[in-house]
């Protein structure tokens, strides 16, 4: 009771809440959001779980168009891109989060757009210029959003066609070349029809000179060239059916961030071949002196040897029919999704060819989803029932070489996916203040593997010698099957109409499946023929016990919003990946773990003033492993918890400082505070110093202040224009936000990537 009373002190004191609220409303006070977080529209202070939600407004403001953006708006929410790249998300809400992108692994959080599932993090950051607003949702949401929603879910919601003729264009020009054009056209109703076309381009110089002192690729690295763009059609069939169809596209084609070297390990162990005094040093009769080149402080120059890209092409076809038949509402949403996605990178971060890595993927999903809601008992029952299906599959082509060539490593893996769901969710008003919330769903999932790994190794001689240790076509690992049923009991009291609290439980799942980056393999046994002893034992689904207790509150005559959570999750066979660069660039998967994670979440908005709003979240994380089996003992007292800070918080304001017939002058600005976390689930304390120890991959937190003055609603004949300027990372925090740590089997490699550097920007917008 102590430390609650003591962080509701801090919260109120600090300001901390959540920005939710703070684009929507005119006047005195605090406007509403409606969100359909639960399938249908309702005011995100009457939908009783912890859910965040930011309208147009706020993320036009702040240059929001896509999910690696959102890290700020939500209490226990961090959102990373994954080390080397800008195009694969890292998504984590109360300490649940997925290390690894390998495309036959499963995120944590379930990510939406449009009501159409994102299946994976490759892929997942892509651009959408025209956003209506976007919804986070904390804690297990298996009911309505299904398998790996066992974290949360994340919303993104588009604006649909007005029929009306309008649009808007703006320019954003920055630091290092940094030019977005972003364009929405609106088109007048064509009988039935209605037709949005919205796009952007972005293209950006590398953050880093490379230098051509030694062999080099190109002249900087870290750069951005991407378009996107977005058909949708609206037909009006009849006065009660709907038709929206939507066609995205986005395409990126450019320079990973840099693999920054911070140091190889040299403590005398026999595995430190990059020692000039350890006895590895000499391997395969070339010199690597990595510790020459490696720097742990951030830098702005830089040589590699390899030709470092990153590409990625994705585009997705929906059909939403939705029949409105008076109590009850038809949906249907029907959608198939394609990704091409490649990646080169130099793991070594060096003129020396010593790591140079690829990944090619290609993937598309099908999946149908039919839902059926209304309401009955005389208005006191609202219900939700659907039904499910998902099919996807997935390859990835993954050639390493290593030490010039010397190495050479040919890793393929694939995997086919169907899943089948059919879920429900009834709320009843027992009271007019009283309501009751049941749900659940059922899912049942069936998954194959492929496997290929062939090794090429030159012992001198300029003669590879070939040695094919597993070529495993589908069909040779017996399939994986799940089934699973995710219960949900929701208690809502709305003690007066401005005060609501709730009690809730939720189970979450997880999906099971094969590591396909798996290199271990063994003399086959009877069990498995294969003799491919990680692919035969798949890793087992994780699931989640959640229990969350809640308060939402609209005081001072709708001027102030003071909303809290608190939450404890037991966790059954928690699912890490373990990097362990073992034969080439792999990880183990291990389902060592039951973890307890505890915490509380505080959001406010405060609107003191009819031009002032105020807003911000505060959230402390307690994660704590209560059991962590390794080799068959539990070392839970000794492992990191990956991607868990134990603060996050975040404070803004949008401020509108003057105003007249030429316009209005508004400022904004927002401050948000990650404490340290660790990256990966490592010893803390390990037998030697060449071992992989979880603090040599601990970030120590980061402070960003963004700034932005804006002259909007500029009288031009019949339109509207608007210049901002904008300051982003003021403070220059240049601590690395992520890592990767190949520990022993590879010399103790150690990379960096950093948030980006400080920038400055300014943009011209027209809107008609």
């Amino acid at each position: 009771m102590r430390l609650f009373t003591t962080v509701s002190l801090f919260a109120l004191a600090t300001l901390s809440a959540n920005p939710a609220f703070a684009q929507d409303g005119e006047g005195e006070g605090i406007g509403d959001i409606v969100v359909t977080a639960q399938k249908r529209a309702e005011n995100i202070q009457d939908v009783p779980i912890a859910i965040s939600a930011v309208g147009s407004q706020y993320l036009e403001s702040r240059g929001i168009d896509s999910i690696d953006k959102l890290g700020t708006i939500a209490p226990n929410v961090k959102i990373e891109r994954a080390p080397a790249s800008k195009t694969i998300s890292q998504v984590s809400i109360r300490g649940s989060v997925t290390i690894n992108p390998a495309i036959t692994w499963e995120p944590a959080v379930g990510l939406y757009l449009d009501g159409v599932y994102i299946a994976k993090a490759q892929g997942s950051i892509f651009d959408v210029a025209d956003l209506e607003r976007v919804e986070l949702l904390r804690g297990p949401q298996g009911t309505l959003y299904g398998r790996n929603a066992l974290a949360g879910a994340v919303n993104l919601v588009t604006k649909k066609p007005s029929g009306e003729a309008g649009g808007s264009v703006d320019l954003t020009y920055g630091s290092f070349n940094d030019l977005r054009v972003r364009g929405v056209l609106d088109l007048p109703q064509m009988g039935p029809f209605s037709v949005k076309l919205s796009g952007q381009y972005r293209k950006r110089d590398g953050l880093i000179d490379l230098v051509p002192d030694h062999p080099v690729v190109g002249d900087r690295t870290d750069s951005i060239d991407s378009g996107s763009f977005m058909v949708q059609v609206r037909a009006e069939l009849s006065d009660n059916v709907t038709a929206d169809y939507t066609f995205d596209y986005t395409k990126a084609s450019q320079d990973p961030p840099f693999s920054q070297l911070l140091r190889v390990n040299r403590n005398g162990d026999p595995r430190d071949i990059f020692d000039p005094a350890s006895p590895g040093f000499p391997f395969g009769g070339a010199f690597f002196p990595l510790h020459t080149v490696a720097n742990p402080n951030r830098v702005e120059t830089a040589s590699i040897d390899a030709p470092a890209y990153e590409r990625s092409r994705s585009y997705g076809h929906a059909l939403t029919l939705t029949a409105d038949l008076g109590a009850v509402t038809v949906k249907s949403i029907t959608a198939y999704r394609d990704l091409d996605w490649a990646d080169g990178l130099d793991l070594d971060g060096s003129p020396m060819p010593v790591a140079f890595t690829q990944r090619i993927t290609d993937y598309h999903a099908f999946s149908q989803e039919l839902q059926l809601t209304g309401e009955g008992a005389g208005g006191r029952l609202n219900y939700v029932l659907g039904a499910f299906y998902f099919d996807e599959k997935a390859e990835t082509l993954n050639p390493q070489t290593y030490f010039g060539g010397g190495v050479d490593l040919q890793s393929d893996y694939g995997s086919n996916t169907e899943a089948f769901a059919v879920y429900a969710q009834l709320d009843y008003k027992l009271t007019d203040s009283l309501k009751v919330s049941l749900g659940g769903r059922y899912t049942h999932e069936k998954k194959d593997v492929r496997r290929f790994f062939r090794v090429n190794f030159d012992a001198g001689s300029g003669i590879f010698s070939p040695l094919v240790v597993a070529n495993l076509p589908y069909g040779v690992i017996p399939d994986a099957k799940y089934n699973n049923f995710s219960p949900a009991v929701t208690v809502a009291w709305e003690a007066n109409p401005n005060v609501n609290f709730y009690a809730r439980f939720a189970q979450g799942f997880k999906s099971g499946g094969f590591n396909g980056e798996s290199n271990v393999f063994v003399a086959p046994t009877p069990a498995c023929q294969s003799g491919a002893t990680e692919l035969c034992n798949p890793y087992r689904p994780e699931k989640v016990d959640s229990y969350e207790l809640g308060m939402k509150t609209r005081l001072a005559d709708g001027k102030v919003i003071f909303n809290v959570a608190a939450f404890r999750s037991e966790h059954k066979d928690m699912q890490l990946s373990v990097f362990t660069a073992s034969t080439g660039a792999a990880s183990i998967v291990q389902n060592a773990a039951g973890a307890r994670i505890q915490g509380l979440e505080f959001e406010t908005v405060l609107k003191p003033l009819p031009t002032l709003t105020i807003n911000g979240s505060l959230a402390i994380l307690d994660p704590k492993y209560k059991s962590f089996i390794d080799g068959g003992v539990d070392v839970s007292a000794n492992r990191a918890f990956p991607h868990a800070p134990k603060t996050t918080a975040s404070v803004g304001f949008d401020w509108e400082a003057i105003g007249g017939s030429w316009g209005k002058l508004n400022l904004y600005g927002d401050l948000s505070y990650v404490s340290s976390y660790y990256t990966f689930p490592y010893p803390l304390v390990t037998p030697t110093a060449s071992d992989q120890n979880a603090n040599s991959t601990k970030s120590k937190g980061r402070t960003i202040i963004n700034l932005r003055a804006s002259i909007s609603e500029i009288p031009v004949g019949g339109a509207k224009a608007e210049v901002s300027v904008f300051v982003r990372n003021l403070t220059k925090e240049d601590n690395p936000s992520n890592f990767i740590d190949f520990g022993p089997g590879f010399g103790g490699i150690l990379l960096g990537y950093f948030p980006e550097p400080r920038t400055f920007g300014v943009s011209v917008g027209l809107k008609f």
